[in-house]
């Protein structure tokens, strides 16, 4: 019998191996053998001569929507972009699937629709509600790696928010269980206020009514409350360089655990683009001044930013259309274009560490997110050398409607394996293992 089930030859390795081209033997599902050549005989070989080689995108902020909205993505569609994207992980929201993820019995009807459909692995946020306190003990004991809170509307009728109250008693609890609790922070106060001052309906008043301050006001409430109760805090999709400062701050003046996410269109978009794009650029908080862009970037390579995530949120086309633009749903499809993203804006190994190494770290995804002998062998072989230019025909989540169709990007994925198995090579997608459940390993980070 052949010594690996593969091996990988020549390819540049982002990892702590430098960049150097080196050869991957994988036996199974896991990384065997990493070395400059590697002898042994090999049931199958892939030419990696040229190509970078990552680990498998983990994106751990996507809605898949599923079970309840698979008209809005699902997790076929949705993790079939994912592939084609390079990723082999992700980690699904509570919302926007109905019901959502809120006690045990929904996580199971979540998780048997993800085993079902989805091409890659998988891990599942609960959320953390005024409606579902007394049930976060019994989502921590299904296996979700934390719990999602919204400090504003969220949008969605059955996920309400969670005023300053039910967000300390669920810290408290999210404490108890050893999990973090992750939150969307904008200030409920100030950004219904600003609303109901709206003067008109366009893209610049929706710009006016949810600005920087907004964002920066809750994430400050949201530390005290961590620091308060003792809680692990993560902020998703931070637009603003001073959102992350407070993070900063907070980590390493006051010793926090806590950390922050932000977006590939916080980082490629402004608020500018907003105008031109329309409704397939709405988000969340909403696209901020260019330097903020530029600073987003600094930040990230400085490592202030843990990660990067997509906040893959889509909608029906009859969703994102009208005149009166606080009706249009705010969410930005960009699951498929993350890895390619950050192509030209940090090194490959940087790329690694935050669409991988840095998640599964984050989240205790054991056997995750690193290209190293007993980890899964979750890879994505890309060619830094070409450009790509990302066609609405490309696009393999459900609705096809965002900001990245016509952008230019400095990779084309090649190929992408998960757990030993190519489940998309060349612009086409193959069946892969059976997707997996991964929960938070018990002890530590990993």
């Amino acid at each position: 019998m052949p010594e690996f089930d593969l091996i990988i030859r020549g390819g540049q390795v982002a990892g702590p191996q430098g960049g150097r081209a080196v050869d991957v033997g994988v036996r199974g599902e896991k990384i065997a053998e990493i070395s400059g050549e590697i002898s042994g005989s090999t049931a199958q070989e892939i030419a990696a001569h040229g190509l970078a080689v990552f680990p498998g995108v983990i994106d751990a902020h996507v809605h898949f929507n599923e079970p309840g909205r698979t008209e809005w993505e699902g997790f076929a569609s949705g993790s079939a972009a994912l592939a084609a994207g390079g990723g082999t992980c992700f980690i699904e929201m509570p919302l926007n699937a109905s019901p959502p993820t809120l006690d045990g019995e929904s996580f199971d009807a979540k998780r048997l629709a993800a085993e079902a459909s989805s091409l890659v692995d998988f891990a599942l946020w609960g959320g953390l509600t005024p409606i579902n306190l007394d049930r976060m003990v019994e989502l921590a004991q299904r296996g979700v790696v934390g719990f999602k809170a919204f400090m504003c509307d969220s949008g969605i009728a059955d996920f309400p928010r969670a005023d300053d109250g039910t967000l300390r008693k669920g810290m408290e609890i999210a404490r108890e269980v050893g999990l973090p609790v992750a939150v969307h922070a904008e200030s409920q106060e100030m950004t219904a206020r600003l609303g109901r001052e709206m003067r008109g309906r366009g893209w610049k008043d929706f710009l006016a009514s949810r600005p920087i301050e907004a964002e920066t006001e809750a994430i400050s409430r949201a530390v005290e409350l961590a620091r308060e109760t003792g809680c692990s805090l993560h902020i998703v999709h931070v637009s603003s360089a001073a959102g992350v400062e407070i993070v900063r701050r907070a980590r390493e003046e006051l010793g926090q655990d806590v950390t922050c996410e932000t977006c590939p269109h916080y980082l490629l978009l402004c608020d500018e683009d907003l105008f031109e794009l329309g409704a397939r650029a709405k988000c969340a908080p909403p696209l901020r001044p260019r330097e903020e862009s530029r600073r987003l970037w600094e930040l990230l390579r400085e490592g202030a930013i843990e990660f990067v995530g997509s906040d893959h949120s889509p909608a029906p086309a009859s969703m994102k259309t009208g005149d009166d633009v606080t009706k249009i749903w705010g969410g930005i499809a960009g699951v498929q274009s993350t890895l390619a993203a950050m192509v030209g804006g940090l090194s490959p190994r940087q790329i690694g560490e935050v669409t991988a190494g840095r998640v599964a770290e984050r989240f205790r995804l054991e056997g995750k997110g690193q290209i190293a002998m007993g980890f899964d062998a979750d890879l994505a072989l890309v060619d830094l050398s070409t450009t790509s230019v990302l066609r609405q025909e490309d696009m393999l989540d459900r609705n096809k409607f965002s900001p990245d169709v016509g952008r230019k990007f400095g990779a084309v994925i090649r190929r992408t394996r998960a757990r030993g198995r190519t489940i998309f090579l060349d612009g086409k997608i193959a069946r892969g293992r059976k997707a997996r459940l991964f929960t938070p390993a018990r002890e530590g980070r990993r």
